[in-house]
C-alpha cells in the first residue's frame, strides 16, 4: 500500500517524514528566540564533483528557500545558488564557501557548501573549525577519493560528527556497498547503511529505510512528493541482514544498543535512532544515506538524519583559552545569556564593505551593542548584522548562541575572537603550508594602487595565500595551493579591478633540511673601542624525527649561568633566523632540532644583539656541515580515465619521475594513483587532455617534502649561484 507523505504544496517537506503544522520561508528578526535543540550548523564537504552543490541546492528547493532547481553545470546559463561568483558558474566549481539557512520542519539549519578542489581547502578547514556537524557527499561510483580522505581528516581535527551521503546512485556502476566498505577501510570509521537503494543505475527509484523498515519513493516533477509503502518481498531478506549489521556496528559503541543486543532483543525505532544519534554525536558512528541529487532521490530523508543524528550547537563540546588564566582551556557554555564569544572565521570584501562571517558561541550578539577584538584589544560598535543566503542577506537585529551569521563594517582579521568583556579567545585553525609561487607584476603602471588593493583583499580573504616581493629582483611574490588557485586569483583581480597580470614561471616551495647531527661553538667577539660585542654558544643540531608536528624546533639545555637567563630568548631568535634561509639554495630549513648546551658571556660587551648574532652564525655553520639536503613537495596524484589510456598515462608519469601507488578498475575507466614531484606536474592538466582525446582527468594533493635526487640537487644550487651573481652584477 502506497501512502503519499507530501500534500502540503508542490515543495512542501514532508508531513510525516518531517512533521510540521505550517511552513514558511520568512524569519524573525532575532534568533534568540530559537530552541537551541532546534538549530542544526552543517557543512557540506566531499571530493571534488561528487555533487555537493547539487545536493545544497536540492535541499534549498525542498525547505522553500529557493522557487526553482538550477544545475551546476546547466544548459539555461543561471547556475547552482550557492556559487554565486561568475568564475564558479563558468569552471562548474566552488571555489568559495557559501552560507545559508533554511527551515526543515520546526528545525533551523545553518548550511555551508564548501569547495572540493584541493586548491581552496582552506574553505573547508575554516568551514569544519566553527561548525557541529557535516555531511560527507561520497560518490556512488568511485566513491573514496583523494580529497575524501583529506576532508575526513579536517572532521577528525576539529571532532565533527558526521553523516554520509552516497550519491549519483543513477550513475553507470553505482554500488553504494562497495562505497562502505571503502569508508570503512580506506576511512578507518566505524559506518554503516541506515537506508538502501531500491534500484540503481537507469533504475534508481527511491530508497528504503532500514531503521523504519519502510520503502521511500520519490515522485513528482522535482521529486518533491515523498510516498511511504512497505518493503519489496525481493529486498526484504537484504534488509533484514542490514538491519543486522547495523545493530551489531552500534552494540560495539552504545551501552545500550549493546545490552539490547547480548540479550538478543530487537531494539525499537526510538531506541535506534537515539542510539545512531548518541554514536555519532560522540564521533564514534557514521550512519550512511543514499540517493541521487541530480535526479531528486533520498534528499529529504537525509534532511530528516541532519535534524534526528547531527548535534545540535549546545550537545557539541567547544573550549576557549582563559588568557587571564595562562591560556588555560574553559568550556563554553552555550548560552544567550552568558557573556559574548563569537569567532570571524571567514572574510569577504562586499560591495557594502568587509563583510565578516561569525560564529557565536556563547552569549548574543546585537545590532549597536560594544564588542572588542580580543586580538587587537579594540572595541567595536556592531553596525549591521545579516543571515547570509549565498551572496543575499537578511538584515536582523540580534543572534543568539550556535548561530552562524555576518556583520558589516568590522575590521578584524581572520579567526579574531570577540568578546563583550571576557578576556577568552578561541583557538585557531590549521593552516597548510603554500606548495606553488609565481611572480606577478601589473601590466600598466597606473594599475599599481588597484593592484595592491586586490593583493590586500585577496591576502586577508585566504590564509594559504601568502604575499611577498623579493628582495632582489623587488617582483611580487604570489605563493598558493596549486595551479589553480593562483590562476583563480589572477583572474579575480582582472575582473574585480581591471588589472591585467603578467605572470613569472610557476616556482616550487622548495625547503632544505639535514641528515645528520652536528655540535657547534661559536664564539662572537669584537672590539672597537668602548662597548664591544661578546657572545659564545656551545651546542648541536640534529635532525627532527619523521612524525615530528613541529618542522623547527629549539631547545634550551643550559645548565647554570654561563649564557645568562635574560639571552635565552636571543639565541632562541638567533636559531630562527639561521632557519628562515638556508645554505643550499636559500629555502626555508624545515626537520631541523637546534639544541643549546652551554656558552659564555662578558660582564660588559655581552648584549641581545651579540647572542643572536653567535646563535645564527653557529646553527648555519653547523647546518653547512651537517650533510644538508634540499626538499621538494610531493603531490599525491589520482588520475581517472578509460581503460585504453592507461598505458600512455602510467608511462607519461614515469617520465614525470612519477612512482605509481596502486591502478584499481572501475568500470570502463582506471583509477591511477601515483606520487609525483610538484615541480614535474607544469602542464599536466594539457598533457592529460592530450593523452586521453579529453577524456581524463586528475586531481593532486600535498602529500609531504621529500629530499630530491642529488645531481637534482646539484642543478638546483648551481642555478641557484648563477642567479645570486646576475642579482649582484
Amino acid at each position: 500500500m502506497l501512502r503519499r507523505l507530501s500534500l502540503l504544496s508542490s515543495r512542501s517537506p514532508p508531513s510525516l517524514l518531517s512533521p510540521l503544522s505550517s511552513f514558511s520561508t520568512s524569519f524573525s528578526t532575532s534568533s534568540l528566540d530559537i530552541d537551541l535543540k532546534k538549530k542544526r550548523n552543517i557543512g557540506i564537504s566531499a571530493h571534488v564533483d561528487s555533487g555537493k552543490t547539487t545536493l545544497t541546492e536540492r535541499i534549498l528547493y525542498y525547505t522553500g528557500k529557493i522557487d526553482g532547481i538550477h544545475d551546476v553545470k546547466g544548459k539555461d546559463g543561471v547556475g547552482a545558488k550557492m556559487d554565486s561568483m561568475d568564475l564558479e558558474r563558468e569552471k562548474g566549481i566552488t571555489i568559495q564557501s557559501a552560507a545559508t539557512f533554511c527551515k526543515w520542519g520546526s528545525n533551523h539549519v545553518n548550511i555551508i557548501d564548501t569547495p572540493g578542489h584541493v586548491d581552496f581547502t582552506i574553505e573547508v578547514e575554516r568551514a569544519l573549525r566553527v561548525l557541529d556537524g557535516a555531511v560527507l557527499v561520497l560518490c556512488g561510483v568511485s566513491g573514496v577519493q583523494s580529497q575524501s580522505l583529506t576532508v575526513d581528516r579536517q572532521m577528525k581535527r576539529y571532532n565533527v560528527p558526521r553523516v554520509a551521503f552516497i550519491n549519483k546512485l543513477d550513475r553507470s556502476g553505482a554500488n553504494p556497498f562497495k562505497v562502505i566498505e571503502d569508508v570503512q577501510e580506506k576511512l578507518k570509521l566505524n559506518a554503516a547503511a541506515v537506508q538502501l537503494p531500491v534500484g540503481l543505475e537507469g533504475d534508481h527509484k527511491g530508497i528504503i529505510d532500514i531503521v523504519t523498515q519502510k520503502m521511500l519513493l520519490n515522485e513528482g516533477d522535482m521529486g518533491e512528493i515523498v510516498t511511504e509503502a512497505d518493503i519489496p518481498d525481493d529486498m526484504k531478506d537484504l534488509a533484514a541482514e542490514k538491519m543486522a549489521e547495523l545493530i551489531e556496528r552500534l552494540a560495539d559503541v552504545d551501552d545500550e544498543i549493546g545490552e539490547l543486543f547480548l540479550m538478543e532483543e530487537t531494539p525499537t525505532v526510538e531506541q535506534l535512532k537515539a542510539g545512531i544519534r548518541r554514536a555519532t554525536v560522540a564521533c564514534n558512528f557514521v550512519p550512511v544515506f543514499m540517493g541521487s541529487a541530480f535526479k531528486n532521490k533520498g534528499v529529504q530523508p537525509l534532511l530528516n538524519g541532519v535534524v534526528d543524528y547531527l548535534p545540535s550547537p549546545d550537545e557539541k563540546d567547544n573550549y576557549a583559552l582563559d588568557l587571564d588564566d595562562d591560556e588555560k582551556e574553559v568550556k563554553i557554555k552555550c548560552n544567550s545569556d552568558e557573556p559574548l564569544v563569537a569567532l570571524a572565521f571567514k572574510l569577504e570584501e562586499g560591495k557594502f564593505g568587509q563583510l565578516t562571517y561569525m560564529r557565536v558561541y556563547q552569549g548574543s550578539l546585537k545590532r549597536g551593542m560594544n564588542i572588542i577584538n580580543v586580538n587587537s584589544g579594540k572595541k567595536i560598535k556592531v553596525p549591521r548584522i545579516v543571515r547570509m543566503h549565498s551572496d543575499d542577506m537578511e538584515d536582523i537585529e540580534s543572534a543568539g548562541a550556535g548561530e552562524v551569521v555576518a556583520m558589516f563594517g568590522i575590521e578584524c582579521s581572520s579567526m579574531d575572537s570577540f568578546t563583550d568583556g571576557a578576556n577568552l579567545a578561541m583557538t585557531s585553525m590549521f593552516v597548510p603550508e603554500p606548495v606553488m609561487s609565481i611572480s606577478v607584476t601589473p601590466d600598466k603602471k597606473s594599475n599599481s594602487a588597484n593592484f595592491g588593493k586586490a593583493l590586500a583583499k585577496f591576502g586577508k580573504e585566504d590564509p594559504t595565500l601568502r604575499i611577498s616581493t623579493d628582495p632582489i629582483s623587488k617582483q611580487t611574490i604570489l605563493a598558493g595551493m596549486g595551479e589553480l588557485h593562483l590562476e583563480v586569483y589572477i583572474e579575480r583581480m582582472k575582473r574585480e579591478y581591471d588589472v591585467h597580470c603578467e605572470t613569472g614561471r610557476p616556482s616550487v616551495n622548495y625547503k632544505e633540511s639535514i641528515a645528520m647531527k652536528k655540535e657547534f661553538t661559536y664564539l662572537h667577539k669584537k672590539q672597537t673601542g668602548g662597548s664591544g660585542q661578546y657572545a659564545k654558544v656551545i651546542g648541536y643540531v640534529e635532525p627532527l624525527e619523521e612524525d615530528a608536528e613541529e618542522t623547527f624546533e629549539f631547545d634550551n639545555q643550559c645548565v647554570g649561568t654561563n649564557v645568562p637567563p635574560e639571552y635565552y630568548p636571543s639565541c632562541e631568535k638567533g636559531a630562527q633566523d639561521a632557519a628562515k634561509k638556508g645554505g643550499l639554495i636559500g629555502m626555508e630549513v624545515s626537520g631541523v632540532r637546534v639544541v643549546l648546551q652551554d656558552g659564555a658571556a662578558h660582564a660588559v660587551d655581552s648584549s641581545d644583539m651579540a647572542f643572536r648574532y653567535a646563535m645564527a652564525q653557529a646553527v648555519r655553520e653547523a647546518m653547512g656541515a651537517a650533510n644538508p639536503s634540499i626538499l621538494e613537495p610531493i603531490m599525491k596524484l589520482d588520475v581517472v580515465a578509460p581503460m585504453e589510456f592507461q598505458g600512455s598515462i602510467v608511462s607519461g608519469l614515469t617520465r614525470r619521475m612519477g612512482l605509481i601507488q596502486n591502478s584499481t578498475n572501475q568500470d570502463d575507466n582506471v583509477v591511477i594513483e601515483a606520487d609525483v614531484p610538484l615541480a614535474q606536474m607544469f602542464g599536466y592538466s594539457t598533457d592529460i587532455r592530450s593523452i586521453t582525446q579529453g577524456k581524463g582527468e586528475f586531481t593532486m594533493e600535498y602529500k609531504m617534502h621529500q629530499a630530491v635526487p642529488r645531481d637534482q640537487q646539484s642543478t638546483l644550487i648551481k642555478n641557484f649561484k648563477e642567479q645570486e651573481e646576475q642579482n649582484a652584477a
